[in-house]
């Protein structure tokens, strides 16, 4: 469990489900915000350290996918995994209305509202993976399984090749 630093939303998440998680935090600047950016500052690699991203489908509306942080989605996967013809990406200015988290600290625990979310498969290779706490500079470490039952996501092939 967390040990140390006033904790996040995420994290009393975790606590109330009794998941273990570890949190481990790192310097930022506005400039990157990036995953690929944590992983290097935490001294993991950029493959465990998995980024939120938040869509609209043209059928289902907000959609969230995670995956790992140097990877980019690949949209045509996501629209046919998450049941649309399309998907794109929500604006940076609609994240905090539609989730309630800011850019560079977004997770997929603890959003204002549960909405469909697809994680990558290449999660299942790693022990513990690394998730944004739900604010810039902090980061959890948690079992795949975990999160996947947590929050209730599909896991799928999501990444460009």
């Amino acid at each position: 469990m967390a040990k140390k630093g006033k904790k996040t939303n995420v994290m009393r998440i975790l606590d109330k489900e009794k998941i273990d998680y570890d949190t481990k935090s790192y310097d930022y600047t506005e400039e990157d915000l990036s995953g690929v950016h944590a992983a290097a500052a935490l001294g993991y690699d950029a493959d465990m350290v998995f980024k939120t991203i938040v869509t609209k489908g043209d059928k289902t509306g907000p959609v969230v996918f995670c995956l790992p942080s140097e990877k980019e989605i690949d949209l045509k996967a996501a629209a046919r995994v998450s049941g649309n013809k399309s998907v794109e990406m929500i604006h940076v200015k609609e994240l905090p209305g539609l989730t309630g988290y800011i850019r560079g600290g977004c997770s997929p625990i603890g959003m204002k509202k549960e909405f469909p979310t697809y994680i990558d498969e290449s999660c299942y290779n790693h022990e513990r993976i690394s998730i944004s706490a739900g604010q810039r500079g902090r980061q959890v470490l948690i079992a795949p399984k975990d999160l996947v039952e947590l929050i209730h996501a599909e896991a799928a092939d999501l990444t460009q090749k």
